[in-house]
């Protein structure tokens, strides 16, 4: 009785690893995508997402998010300590306010980055990081064909290495995804040599818990922000 169990526990390990090698990048996209929207729901998402940062030894920032990708509309309005600023892309047209009011003296606008680039900035990354995993189907993404096994503080990950079109970006990603669920638990970057190298003493690492579903989306709730090089905590969103 003891050697076919015990032969079973070995094939089934085997089957197990085997499978985790052979898993194509293609495969464990289209499963964490299954995962996160599985209606599909992201390409025509319009909803509003409350975030607050928490910031170590600041006070936090409370952001009201809108997002509308059918109209492409965009807007932020941010509020810290007694300030609050609204930046707004509508249509790709640009607007932004501080305490309600768009008269903004230029010493305003430089105190608090009110600028067409500081919104497009916003408006690429919240719609970059609240729409991932389904973002890493855009054009200009290059996602390494081979799926890494990976340990990360104690855990094991599937993991997909993601470069990106020289007009995209420069950064160099990676995904950590549950084996057995296929939820993405965490995202890394690294910055990059002149050379396009990795440079393993930059960048900094995400840890994803919890779930909120937004439209039928599971979308992180807490994203806490770490450096690569010293585990330093950066601060934590927390979608509300």
């Amino acid at each position: 009785m003891q050697k076919p169990f015990f032969l079973y526990f070995i094939l089934l390990f085997t089957t197990i690893n085997t499978f985790g090698q052979n898993i194509t990048s293609k495969e464990l996209l289209d499963k964490a995508i299954a995962y996160h929207d599985p209606n599909n729901n992201w390409k025509t998402f319009n909803g509003r997402l409350n975030i607050t940062m928490e910031i170590p030894k600041k006070s936090s920032r409370h952001s009201d998010i809108q997002i509308n990708l059918p109209n492409d509309f965009f807007q932020v309005i941010a509020t810290r300590d007694s300030s609050t600023t609204r930046m707004t892309i509508d249509k790709g047209i640009c607007s932004y306010a501080l305490n309600n009011s768009e008269k903004i003296s230029e010493e305003d606008k430089k105190k608090y980055a009110l600028n067409c680039e500081r919104a497009n900035l916003y408006k690429n990354y919240y719609t970059y990081l609240y729409g991932l995993p389904m973002k890493l189907k855009d054009p200009g993404t290059l996602i390494n064909s081979k799926v890494e096994e990976r340990t990360f503080k104690g855990k094991n990950y599937f993991v997909l290495k993601v470069n990106y079109d020289v007009n995209v970006g420069s950064d160099i990603w990676y995904f950590y995804f549950n084996p057995k669920t296929f939820a993405m638990e965490i995202y890394q970057f690294y910055k990059t040599d002149e050379n396009g190298y990795q440079k393993n003493d930059s960048g900094e690492y995400i840890i994803l818990t919890k779930e909120k579903t937004i439209n039928g989306i599971k979308m992180p709730k807490n994203r806490a922000w770490y450096y690569n090089k010293n585990d330093e905590l950066l601060g934590t969103d927390i979608l509300k």
